[in-house]
């Protein structure tokens, strides 16, 4: 091993391992081997041939320690959100005043959104006593914000579950002409959508939603809130958060 990478590794490993050693003992005695390392008593390669796992255990260490610190922040910064994030100025499926509300951020243009929503809707059938804010962003396609638009604007007509769901449901690429097809079809006005599309209500409610996206820090979709709780989009691990809810 050349000198300059045993010199790189050891750096890493003393880092990495004083970062962790309370949490793992093997890296505490990688800490101490590195350590002794410096003052010529330890020869660091045999060290690490004979013990790779001190790294690769140290860096896993870090990295749980990194995920947990960042899923604290996000929790903080959501609770902070919570009264913002709940506000009736979004499209819902549910009963008004649910106890028990879950935020949806998703995309049009989303596969991963357009996978999870036969599951979500099942979900939901199953518990009438929770409701759904949708909260549309534009993250994916550069017509993701003319079908989110779009939506908020069918929502002034009482459709947004008619075009939501035909936007989910077709199988053809986004795009303008798409959505106002879709909305025709679903017994939209759709001369008036596009007025309403560019009026200072359904703006002020598309802004609000990318405000309270990069408030909490949401870095892709869809994201699930409930209950002030960011959830993984599985319908197992949704069902059981709401299981907890209702208790």
């Amino acid at each position: 091993m050349k000198k300059s990478l045993v010199i790189s590794v050891l750096a890493l490993l003393v880092a990495v391992a004083a970062f962790v050693k309370d949490y793992l003992p093997c890296a505490k005695q990688a800490a101490d081997s590195a350590q002794a390392t410096v003052s010529g008593n330890v020869d660091v390669e045999a060290v690490l041939k004979e013990h790779p796992e001190y790294v690769v255990n140290a860096l896993q260490a870090f990295e749980n320690k990194a995920r947990e610190e960042m899923e604290a922040q996000a929790k903080a910064l959501v609770k902070a959100s919570e009264k913002a994030l709940v506000e009736d100025n979004a499209p819902y499926h549910g009963a008004k005043d649910s106890e028990i509300v879950m935020v949806e951020f998703y995309d049009y243009a989303c596969g991963y959104c357009r996978r999870l929503y036969p599951e979500l809707n099942q979900i939901l059938a199953k518990n009438s006593d929770v409701k759904v804010l949708y909260r549309p962003l534009a993250f994916v396609s550069p017509y993701s914000e003319y079908a989110a638009k779009a939506v908020l604007a069918a929502n002034e007509q009482g459709k947004f579950n008619e075009l939501h769901t035909a936007l989910f449901t077709v199988q053809k690429p986004l795009s303008e002409e798409l959505v106002d097809e879709l909305a025709e079809k679903a017994g939209l006005d759709v001369a008036k959508m596009k007025e309403d599309m560019k009026s200072d209500k359904v703006s002020t409610a598309f802004e609000a939603n990318n405000a309270l996206a990069e408030k909490i820090q949401i870095g892709g979709v869809p994201t699930l809130i409930l209950n002030g709780e960011m959830l993984q989009p599985s319908p197992d691990f949704i069902q059981n958060k709401i299981n907890e809810a209702k208790k």
